[in-house]
């Protein structure tokens, strides 16, 4: 029987992800293809990011009667039914948008010991 293998460093490093929450991001493939968002999570274990409305999906929640009277506040979860969310995309089918909204690849460069991120494209500095 084959073991999975582990996401990320092979030798136990913390890999780390060049595209950071707050970032905006253009969609490059899948359903929301072309589509720009802001992104609103990352994953770095499984390499995924969550982008403000992109990959939408529906969630069947059951009524949490005892919890709304108890609590006083009447939410979607509480009352059940049909919730959307943002669902997570792989790291590979996103590309970072530079400060002028163009796609581009990240460099990181090093200065004194500290490390910036900066766009391929522009050079300019996305930190």
């Amino acid at each position: 029987m084959a073991t999975r293998k582990r996401s990320g460093a092979a030798d136990g490093r913390r890999k780390t992800m060049k595209i950071k929450t707050g970032d905006q991001v253009q969609i490059v493939s899948g359903k929301d293809r072309g589509k720009k968002g802001r992104v609103l999570r990352t994953d770095p274990r499984n390499e995924r990011l969550v982008v403000e409305g992109m990959n939408m999906v529906k969630r069947h929640v059951r009524p949490q009667g005892s919890r709304s009277s108890v609590t006083g506040q009447d939410t979607a979860a509480q009352l059940g039914g049909v919730i959307e969310s943002e669902g997570s995309i792989h790291i590979s089918n996103v590309v970072l948008l530079d400060p002028k909204g163009q796609p581009t690849r990240v460099r990181i460069e090093r200065s004194d010991g500290k490390r910036s991120r900066v766009a391929v494209r522009t050079g300019a500095a996305l930190d």
